[in-house]
């Protein structure tokens, strides 16, 4: 499924024979801890700043997990198969990706932001067994070239045994044979236009949730509200799945309303908010923004400008700036300082430094790598990465050469979205500069 050989993803001194990436484990050791809040609207044209709550303990969480694997399993689906699932944030989208881990398969969720013309673009690299879809999508799905789906009702009148782990751990063996299978990545998420699509291993995941958790200080007692659908890289990897292996909490909402945000932020608690530019900009424009006063950290796009944030900073809420991309989510960050200015402006964003399971480097035109303070283009890696882009030809013959894109004479001549695995590095093909202090500025 992979287009590129495996990466090297295992620091120097650190034995990883199996990973930990398990639910199941969780809800063994925290059974009644709330895993997710469902705060969605009851009723589809329900009053601003309504929420109906549906929580789900890591014990039930892993039960639903479960029990979706039977029927995936009464399906067809099974190791090496790849599941696509088109819907909103629910419940749902997370029993279903810890279902395909206990099967072995590879979780594929579709970007319901996407449109009839656009959705056909992760097909062009995935082959999926099955479609997995909410009934709002219909319309997407019909536009979809693939026609084996089922609706989430259908699935879950489907019947089979729930499938537990024997040992006690999702998905493989304590051997970790499976995850070492590039050909079988747990997750395979696509772009903001629909390509490229990039496969992570469960290793790659779980070095990501630990990155998070441990660069931001995330535990047990956060929560978070996911602002961003779980089917992007950001939705996904910067707080839902690390809040989850910390063993913390999850609000998620069908579609992001800052009234109703601003109201589960202040009913929950809510400890940690992830958004990008725009959620931004409504949070701290509505009338219960008093809400976030609560907040121990607010992490916001690397390109949020700081007009943006003075809001938040004027209230004393930390903030701290996050780079990712869809191959390598979590990349540079600031510091968690409420009083620090972070300064900078659109055109010139301090993004911080790598985190601590990322290196990163500047190399010129030439590939040469540039030390001190200077622009360059970024390259990055360590366990973070993406094992590599999802291609259903196997090869990396049409892969982007970002040194082309300088000479490329229209857009449709470069894929601007799609970088370079070489080497045991990531080439985003993007221009960044360093300062002194080693801090990297967009």
């Amino acid at each position: 499924m992979l287009a590129n050989d495996p990466l090297p993803t295992t620091v120097a001194g650190v034995a990883v024979a199996s990973v930990t990436l398990s639910l199941a484990r969780r809800a063994d050791r925290f059974p009644d801890r709330t895993a997710v809040v469902d705060v969605s609207e009851e009723r589809l044209y329900a009053p601003a700043e309504t929420v109906h709550e549906d929580r789900v303990s890591y014990g039930e969480l892993s039960a639903i997990a479960g029990r979706t694997a039977g029927r995936l399993a009464s399906l067809g689906i099974g190791a090496g198969d790849t599941v696509c699932f088109v819907s909103r944030n629910r419940v749902a989208s997370l029993a279903v990706l810890f279902a395909c881990r206990r099967l072995g398969a590879t979780y594929a969720p579709i970007c319901h932001w996407l449109t009839p013309a656009t959705v056909t673009r992760p097909f062009e690299a995935l082959d999926p067994d099955l479609v997995v879809s909410e009934a709002a999508q219909r319309d997407l799905v019909r536009s979809i070239p693939f026609d084996r789906s089922v609706t989430l009702e259908e699935l879950a009148a489907e019947e089979g045994a729930s499938i537990e782990p024997s040992d006690g751990v999702d998905g493989g063996s304590e051997s970790g044979d499976a995850d070492d299978d590039p050909d079988t990545p747990l997750l395979a998420l696509h772009g903001e236009s629909g390509r490229p699509v990039a496969g992570f291993s469960a290793r790659a995941v779980e070095w990501n949730c630990i990155t998070a958790a441990v660069t931001w200080g995330l535990s047990a007692v956060d929560s978070t509200i996911v602002c961003t659908p779980l089917s992007t890289v950001d939705g996904l990897f910067r707080v839902a799945l690390p809040l989850l292996y910390a063993g913390g909490t999850v609000l998620l909402d069908r579609a992001f309303d800052p009234g109703d945000a601003l109201t589960a932020i202040a009913d929950h608690g809510v400890t940690t908010l992830a958004c990008r530019s725009t959620a931004i900009r409504e949070l701290a424009a509505s009338d219960g923004v008093a809400a976030v006063d609560g907040l121990d950290r607010v992490l916001c796009d690397a390109a949020t400008p700081a007009e943006a944030l003075a809001p938040y900073l004027d209230r004393g809420v930390p903030i701290a700036r996050a780079y990712g991309r869809l191959e390598c989510p979590v990349a540079l960050s600031g510091s968690i300082d409420p009083d620090r200015d972070d300064g900078g402006s659109v055109d010139d964003v301090d993004v911080g430094r790598p985190v601590l399971d990322c290196r990163a480097r500047l190399v010129d035109a030439d590939g040469t790598v540039l030390e001190g303070a200077v622009e360059g283009r970024l390259q990055l890696s360590g366990p973070v990465l993406a094992d590599g882009y999802a291609t259903t030809a196997g090869t990396d013959d049409d892969w982007f050469d970002p040194a082309a894109a300088a000479t490329a004479e229209s857009a449709a001549e470069s894929d601007p979205d799609r970088g370079r695995f070489t080497d045991g590095w990531f080439d985003t093909g993007e221009t960044v500069r360093r300062d002194e202090d080693g801090r990297y500025h967009r």
